[in-house]
């Protein structure tokens, strides 16, 4: 009945792995319109199982443990290591300096 051998069962673990990101991390890309984050969750969906198509099941994981030990090590030792927490971008001011980003979460408008 469940077969883990299917390009939709990577997709389904890519997918987890985004929803996850968004839920726990999702404060960080706030300023973001939504359909930039919707285009980059599809394009992330894209390459990853497209690299499993083309280069093997074996290098889309390897790929996807080493996207999330990146997140890991950013929020987890140097987001924390810049005086923001990495669970929750606050001070949101410090975290949109280390963006370029203006208060608001704009751009800097450098002229």
């Amino acid at each position: 009945m469940w077969r883990t051998d299917t390009y939709w069962f990577d997709v389904a673990i890519v997918m987890t792995f985004f929803m996850l990101g968004h839920l726990g991390l999702g404060r960080f890309v706030e300023y973001q319109p939504r359909g930039r984050r919707l285009l980059k969750t599809l394009l992330g969906v894209a390459v990853l199982v497209g690299i499993g198509v083309w280069a093997g099941r074996v290098w889309m994981y390897t790929l996807l443990g080493l996207i999330v030990l990146g997140v890991l090590i950013v929020h987890g030792w140097l987001l924390p290591r810049k005086g923001v927490n990495g669970w929750t971008a606050e001070p949101r001011d410090r975290y949109y300096a280390l963006l370029g980003l203006d208060p608001t979460g704009k751009p800097l408008d450098r002229a």
